[in-house]
């Protein structure tokens, strides 16, 4: 089947024939001809297979053959896309723009990340088809740039990743504002339960096209394992980068941290890499992504957030340098080659630990096992992993034997524990056991002093009488007789009876009898000095030596 046979319009059909679109891949070719009856559809399909074009040409087939339903100064917004990441959002408008070529439709793009002038200028400007991220359309429809009232279509690509990231709450915050009758088009490469409870609460009468497996990596894409330690993964990193028949490499880490890490670890090995991740400014991001697809670097490291909008035409191999913990987003990361129908090649390093169980959990995912690839230097003999889960080793239970106490005869022991002398020696041995031997070299203590004396119980020293009782009782002992008494701290005068009294701690200032009751030092009171202060009174020695 072709293009023209779908019932697209003139516009479209000659957007796409300088793009080379002859023959409709299977998404398109299902998905094309639903939304062009104006029905609710919730589609899914590998990566890479045309899901944007499946929902962008009958988007631009309709909105340029019917007039906008409102009529303003400035075109309304009539068709909304929303995607999780940036990269994937202008990686969907410049396709629009493409595929808008031959019509007059406007299309925009937003998203953080970026100073909000131009896309603002933009939306006065009108638009027709607008691509967001969740975060800037809200923000935008706050400050009051954006009305959804207008839309005629909703599109939420990428569902399963944006649900992920936690953008439930502003999808539905986003539906609220659109009206109800509306078309909405779910497209995503993953299908897991969290979507289809979604899908059934927004799309009305939906239909759907699943092509293949629900959760599946593209046949045209080659993949293999390796086993390696977690210290070794570097080295052979290198060791696969180093062929020099492979051009060109995108390489998948978890965090953001050991993207960084691997990069300079490349640099340093005299590969040209750079990173992109959640921590780089959108401008920043988008200056790699161009060199790599220049050709200006070899290797582009990335985390799973830049997973989904990294479109690169023959883009060689992949590389899982770590093994996602959601095995969904194994199949979107080797779905950046093999993309259109190409061949790609994938390898993943699997370490002897946690990895091990993501490994399973893909397999599983996939439905089938990786080849393992034992030709390397750095292969680490390991059991082979397998699809089911590991089942958990089995506990040894303990034998409880129940004692019948009313049968039990302490005779049957053959000792003597039931009889009266058992019980005598055992009282005995336990006396025994709670002395404690005294130190070699030191006397026992008498029995009429020392802790026996002590813990004998007396009134608590909570007053001055109950100190005074124990300072006589400890002046008494023997060992304290022929020294003399301590004195008592003499009562201290009251306030009135001082010969001087501090008035001033700043300076150390005194009012002393001998300075004839003024501030010693001061600047405000008199002075034998005789010179002025700087504040009209008498000069002072202490403001001479400050000066």
């Amino acid at each position: 089947m072709l293009f023209k046979e779908l019932g697209l319009n003139d516009f479209v059909l000659d957007a796409i024939q300088p793009l080379g679109y002859e023959k409709p891949t299977p998404i398109q070719e299902k998905s094309i001809p639903i939304v062009l009856e104006g029905k609710d559809l919730l589609g899914c399909a590998q990566t890479g297979t045309g899901k944007t074009a499946a929902f962008s040409l009958p988007i631009v087939h309709h909105l340029s053959s019917t007039a906008p339903k409102s009529k303003g100064k400035s075109k309304p917004v009539r068709a909304l896309i929303i995607s999780p990441t940036r990269e994937l959002t202008s990686q969907i408008n410049d396709n629009l723009r493409d595929y808008c070529s031959a019509s007059r439709l406007r299309t925009a793009v937003i998203y953080g990340g970026v100073p909000q002038r131009r896309q603002t200028d933009a939306l006065r400007r009108g638009v027709d088809i607008l691509v967001a991220t969740p975060g800037r359309l809200l923000d935008l429809c706050d400050q009051g740039f954006i009305n959804l009232n207008t839309v005629e279509f909703l599109v939420l690509d990428e569902a399963d990743t944006m649900l992920d990231m936690g953008f439930l709450p502003d999808i539905k915050k986003v539906i609220k504002k659109c009206p109800k009758d509306r078309q909405t088009l779910f497209f995503s490469a993953t299908m897991p339960d969290n979507i289809v409870s979604l899908a059934d609460n927004i799309l009305s009468d939906p239909e759907r096209v699943q092509i293949k497996a629900v959760s599946s990596a593209a046949e045209t894409v080659d993949q293999k394992v390796y086993y390696v330690r977690q210290g070794d993964k570097k080295d052979l990193l290198i060791d696969i980068l180093s062929d020099k028949s492979i051009p060109n490499a995108l390489v998948f880490t978890r965090t953001k941290f050991g993207a960084d890490k691997v990069v300079r670890y490349l640099q340093n090995s005299g590969i040209r890499a750079e990173a992109i991740h959640g921590n780089k400014s959108q401008p920043a991001r988008e200056k790699s992504l161009r060199k790599f697809k220049q050709g200006k670097i070899n290797v582009l490291v990335a985390t799973d957030i830049a997973s989904r909008g990294i479109d690169v035409d023959d883009l060689s191999l992949v590389i899982n340098f770590e093994l996602p913990n959601i095995a969904e987003s194994y199949v979107h990361r080797i779905g950046r080659t093999g993309r259109a129908g190409r061949s790609g090649i994938a390898f993943s390093f699997c370490n002897e630990g946690q990895e091990r169980n993501y490994l399973r959990g893909i397999q599983k995912l996939i439905g089938r096992e990786i080849e393992l690839n034992e030709d390397h230097p750095f292969h680490l003999p390991m059991e082979a992993v397998g699809m089911e889960p590991k089942p958990p080793a089995k506990k040894r239970k303990k034998s409880k034997k129940k004692k019948d106490l009313r049968s039990f005869d302490r005779s049957d022991r053959g000792d003597d524990r039931g009889s009266e002398k058992g019980f005598d020696n055992r009282s005995e041995n336990r006396s025994e056991r709670r002395k404690k031997p005294s130190r070699p070299g030191r006397p026992s203590r008498p029995s009429g002093s020392g802790k026996s004396d002590r813990s004998n119980k007396r009134e608590r020293p909570s007053s001055k009488k109950n100190r005074d009782k124990r300072r006589d009782d400890v002046y008494s002992r023997p060992e304290r007789q022929g020294r003399p008494e301590r004195q008592a701290r003499p009562e201290r005068p009251s306030r009135p009876e001082r010969s001087g009294v501090k008035l001033k701690k700043k300076h150390g200032y005194k009012k002393t009898e001998a300075s004839g009751g003024e501030y010693r030092g001061s600047s405000f009171g008199p002075n034998p000095s005789g010179k002025k202060g700087k504040f009209g009174g008498k000069k002072s020695s202490f403001n001479r030596k400050r000066r």
